[in-house]
């Protein structure tokens, strides 16, 4: 067998869920891939570029750039029609990778540049699409692909063929691949149709086991000082579960799925209310996949069981305020039921009723595998490597763990691990109960962005505050989520004017994947070049210029640059007053259902989001600019109520934050929604003090909305008082869930 300098797939510890769900897809493409959701720093990629090496090879047609079958060649291949008797080639199945900044034509294909201009020919150049037909088709940080791309691979992925209608090609091939992709919650979550591609879905997280972590450590310093050698004392550990794969392949087509693992398999499905009928075929071609890979001629409970806790979760998810995962106790008591149903069913054996042709060929139990480890639990086919602990030592954990990809110092990881590495040392975040506060009522792990007194040094006369932003950590099932009522939408709010941020789906921009509305000539450097418009402008000169024959001539002045708009991503910064005068009218929990409502548009929309919460002496920033929605209902959840009401410390905050993120991401413009009923009772002069500091956040240019939050028979209209201070407008509270948009006017 060859020896590559790849990380090997049988030395990546543990990460029993990933492995499983990976080389399943190995045995049964049909799956549909595997989406790998997991902090940073925990292998993901290393795992999943391991994969290739164990795919069995693929065949293919001679020179054909697309990939085509032998056996069946696709009959509309660019390349074809191929002869019956075409000459075939035996090439490594491949792993091609899709870069979240890939363009549109590096994609999908365009035009041959080279030969259009030439040799004045029309040929069409295939893209990753063409090139990942009948391999792997990885894309790492899949949820911040930007949305054209996302459209794309959900029309291949649905229909297994690439259409590709631009710059006067039409071309149509096949593009059968396996999805894989992974991606850190904490940026954000994928858009619901993307997430039904995937077939399965798999969490992982960072090991806490010190023990765990220095042989992680161990196996990656080896690695890196000898990547040969390293892969070479693996290399029998990777071909024997290669052989194991090819075998699982074949043996396949003659697994058995009785009626009686159907039904149960209808009951999962229906137990937890999935949309559609594509979970139920996922977990069946699962389970089929899951016997044949431990040897058994027909699908048992078992089967089924791990089938469902890999197909489901991202499937339950209703809105991005779901938190993922599967209810087990739900998913044996369907299974009970199921069971219940047909009593009499001898396909309806449990797990203590297994005879021993219900093992797999190594003798492995289809839960743990080879004596409790396995190619699903503990590394290679002996339970972690070769003999049983690889070279490197015993594979001590089911529990999956993993190292950083070669050449990075990435951190060991865990299945199912909690929390990132956080400032106590200890791998995670402090540990806290929902209800858990500090002195001043804050959930316990703010940081407070202004002095003891809560005032900022600009409006004592000098000096600069810094801001003490809270890295964000992940909404947990264990961690309180804020839930929006059902039925609530909120209004469109869009920035003014025409932007140049990124891609999105809020307000106008002219962006550089767009939709193209025509050519220009370009005022300095060409961008995206219009090839179309190129050409016509160079035609009528050709004579002039001597061309009968051969090459187009082109000069400077013919080139021609698309001009693109569409729609972009803004940062939308909510600034909250929990003040006692919020919460006194019971008014708290109806802003909390607005600001939900205007999550769920900002997930839908692709924008980042911000929570900064003023009360008491001082403002908090609750969560920074993340794409995680969840994140910030998790932290709205939390927010506490009560105390005066420190609105110039609200609105500092605000500007602080802007500015960072400015830096951070200057072409994303920035929307802040200022919810509050105007009143500032903390501090000296308080209101003089907040119109001085709407002054300062006016000046950043950043267009606002101030929502009106006053109620009752008295109304001292102060929000409209600051509203005017920012230039924004003011909307109550009432109408933020009015279904019509509300442009905002252009900011000063």
């Amino acid at each position: 067998m060859t020896v590559t300098t790849t990380y090997p797939f049988s030395a990546v510890l543990g990460m029993a869920d990933m492995r499983l769900a990976l080389l399943l897809n190995a045995v049964s493409p049909a799956i549909g891939g595997v989406l790998v959701r997991g902090e940073k720093g925990t292998a993901k990629s290393t795992a999943v570029r391991a994969l290739a090496a164990l795919l069995p090879p693929v065949r293919r047609v001679a020179g054909c750039r697309f990939g085509c079958d032998p056996a069946e060649p696709d009959p509309a291949c660019p390349d074809g029609p191929h002869p019956a008797d075409v000459a075939a080639e035996t090439r490594p199945a491949r792993l091609v990778e899709l870069p979240v900044g890939a363009a549109e034509d590096r994609v999908v294909g365009a035009l041959d540049l080279e030969k259009a201009i030439g040799e004045g020919v029309r040929a069409f150049e295939p893209g990753l699409l063409a090139a990942a037909h009948r391999g792997v088709l990885y894309v790492d940080e899949v949820n911040l692909l930007h949305d054209h791309l996302v459209d794309l691979l959900l029309d291949a992925a649905a229909m297994g063929r690439s259409h590709v209608e631009r710059e006067g090609v039409s071309v149509s091939h096949a593009a059968r691949f396996l999805l894989v992709g992974t991606m850190n919650p904490e940026e954000g979550e994928l858009r619901p149709q993307l997430l039904d591609r995937f077939g399965l879905t798999v969490e992982v997280g960072a090991s806490r086991d010190p023990e765990i972590r220095v042989e992680v450590v161990r196996r990656r310093l080896a690695a890196d000082a000898d990547p040969v050698g390293f892969a070479a004392r693996w290399a029998d550990a990777d071909a024997e579960i290669a052989d194991q794969v090819a075998a699982a392949r074949r043996r396949l087509p003659g697994v058995r799925l009785p009626d009686a693992a159907l039904r149960q398999i209808a009951e999962v499905c229906a137990a937890f209310d999935v949309d559609g009928m594509r979970a139920d075929i996922v977990t069946a071609r699962t389970a089929l996949a899951h016997a044949a890979w431990h040897g058994r001629d027909r699908v048992t409970i078992d089967d089924v069981r791990v089938a469902a806790r890999l197909a489901l979760p991202h499937r339950r998810r209703r809105d991005p305020f779901d938190t993922p995962g599967l209810d087990e106790k739900r998913l044996d008591e369907a299974l009970q039921r199921a069971q219940d149903a047909h009593p009499d069913d001898p396909d309806d054996a449990g797990p203590d009723d297994r005879g021993p042709d219900d093992r797999g060929p190594d003798g492995s139990d289809p839960d743990g595998g080879p004596q409790g480890g396995g190619p699903a639990g503990g590394g290679g086919p002996n339970g972690g490597g070769p003999q049983g602990g690889g070279p490197q030592g015993d594979d001590r954990s089911g529990d999956g763990v993993d190292q950083g990809e070669p050449g990075s110092a990435e951190h060991p990881t865990a299945r199912d691990g909690a929390g990132t590495d956080g400032p106590d040392g200890t791998g995670g975040w402090p540990q806290r109960q929902p209800g858990d506060r500090d002195d001043d009522g804050w959930p316990q792990h703010q940081q407070a962005d202004r002095g003891d007194d809560g005032r900022d040094s600009r409006l004592r006369g000098g000096g600069h505050s810094a801001t003490g932003a809270d890295d964000p950590t992940r909404g947990g099932e264990s961690q309180p989520v804020a839930v929006p009522r059902g039925g609530l939408r909120a209004r469109v709010l869009t920035a003014p004017g025409l932007g140049d941020g990124v891609p999105g789906r809020r307000s106008r921009a002219r962006t550089g994947r767009g939709r193209t509305t025509g050519a220009r000539v370009p005022a300095g450097r060409v961008g995206a070049l219009h090839l179309p418009a190129t050409i016509r402008a160079a035609a009528p000169h050709q004579a002039a210029r001597g061309r009968l024959t051969g090459p187009l001539r082109l000069r400077r002045d013919d080139l021609r640059e698309a001009v693109r708009e569409g729609r972009e991503g803004n940062l939308v910064l909510f600034v909250v007053d929990a003040s006692g005068s919020m919460g006194a009218r019971q008014r708290m929990a109806t802003v909390k259902d607005a600001v939900l409502a205007l999550l769920t548009d900002a997930y839908q929309r692709r924008d980042k989001v911000a929570v900064i919460a003023f009360r008491g002496a001082g403002a908090r920033t609750l969560l920074p600019a993340t794409s995680s929605v969840l994140a910030a209902s998790t932290r709205l959840a939390e927010l506490p109520t009560g105390g005066r009401t420190p609105l110039a410390e609200g609105l500092l905050a605000a500007a602080d934050l802007l500015r960072v993120e400015r830096l951070r991401d200057p072409k994303r413009r920035p929307l802040v929604l200022i919810v509050t009923d105007g009143r500032a009772t903390a501090g000296t002069r308080p209101l003089d003090r907040a119109a001085a500091a709407a002054a300062v956040l006016s000046a950043t240019g950043a267009p606002c909305v101030v929502v009106d939050c006053e109620t009752g028979p008295v109304r001292l209209h102060l929000a409209a008082r600051l509203a005017t201070q920012l230039n924004a407008p003011r909307t109550p509270l009432e109408a933020l869930t009015h279904p019509r948009d509300l442009a905002l006017p252009v900011a000063a």
